[in-house]
Parts: structure tokens; C-alpha cells; sequence
């Protein structure tokens, strides 16, 4: 007996399965995992793919991203974090929420010395990289200073730099629906 068509398609569509999946199709080896921390989801697993690459899990390592809105609807209805114009200004005083948007995006991570080797074309490095839950703060979506000052450090320590000599920073930080005076 044949299963239904919506009893066979379940498997397909659980989240875990996804990274299985790829990995299976494209023979790949090492962890295979979904990552969902909300919005800073790539970033973190970026974060875990360098730790993988960095334990000996894995050799190369993709880590990517996919925002799609299948379903769009109208609807006045608000989560109560949307910035008056759909626009995300993170770090800028005239921040008054996020946007929300949709995106696919992937990266091919080795270790530097095979890159090299291997006669890659080099985009950048990733010195050092840390990653926390803020706990409490003034809302749901608001950085809590404190802590955001503790994964910095923690990520500058991993890296083994000085902060003075730092010339790019990727960050996920939330942005507050409401105003918070900066120290």
C-alpha cells in the first residue's frame, strides 16, 4: 500500500530535514544543521561552522541563509517591532524598529592556510567570532548593553586582536521598537 501524497510529503518539509538533505544531494560530510536563532541565525551559523572547521568536524564548511515570504499577506495587524518605514537603521539614533525583508545567501568556509593553498579567491577572514543570549533587558528585541559588551570581548579574545586594529564588524544586535540613550 502506498502512503498519501500529504503522509509522504511530511518528512520533506520538516526543518531538520533540510540541511540532511542538502548534504545528502551534494555528498557532503561533517555536521549538517539547521540553525534558527530568528535573525541572527546566519550569523550564528557562521559562528558554528567556523568551530567546526576549527575542531577537525569538517574541512570546508557552507553556512548560509534563507528569508522567503511564501505567504504574503496584508494585514494591519503589527508585531510591534516594525520601524515606521519598513526600514532597519541598527546603531543609528533615528532607530525606531526593523524592517522585515526576505534573502538567500551562502558562504564556502576553509581554513585560511588550505584557501591559500588551494589557490582560492580569498573574500576575507573571519579572526574571531562569539555568540550569547542577551537574557533581560528593556524589551524582547533590545540589546542589553551589558551583555553585547561581553560577546565583543569574548569575540576579540577568540580572535587574539587588538580591538584598535579592527576595520570591519558584522553584528546582529536588535533593534529596539523603542528609544534607548546610549552611554
Amino acid at each position: 500500500m502506498e502512503p498519501s501524497s500529504a503522509v509522504a510529503s511530511i518528512p520533506g518539509n520538516i526543518a531538520a530535514i533540510i540541511a540532511g538533505r542538502v548534504s545528502y544531494m551534494l555528498d557532503l560530510r561533517g555536521p549538517s544543521i539547521i540553525v534558527d536563532t530568528a535573525c541572527s541565525s546566519s550569523l550564528v551559523a557562521v559562528h558554528l561552522a567556523c568551530m567546526g572547521l576549527r575542531n577537525g568536524d569538517c574541512e570546508m564548511a557552507i553556512a548560509g541563509s534563507v528569508k522567503l515570504s511564501l505567504l504574503p499577506l496584508k494585514t494591519d495587524e503589527k508585531l510591534g517591532i516594525e520601524s515606521e518605514d519598513g526600514r532597519t537603521r541598527a546603531f543609528d539614533d533615528s532607530s525606531d524598529g526593523t524592517g522585515m525583508g526576505e534573502g538567500v545567501a551562502a558562504v564556502l568556509l576553509k581554513p585560511l592556510s588550505r584557501a591559500v593553498r588551494d589557490g582560492d579567491r580569498i573574500y576575507g577572514v573571519i579572526k574571531g567570532s562569539a555568540v550569547n543570549q542577551d537574557g533581560r533587558s528593556i524589551g524582547l528585541t533590545a540589546p542589553n548593553a551589558a551583555a553585547q559588551e561581553r560577546v565583543i570581548l569574548k569575540a576579540w579574545k577568540d580572535a587574539g586582536i587588538d580591538p584598535e586594529t579592527i576595520t570591519y564588524i558584522e553584528t546582529h544586535v536588535p533593534v529596539p521598537s523603542l528609544e534607548i540613550p546610549l552611554k
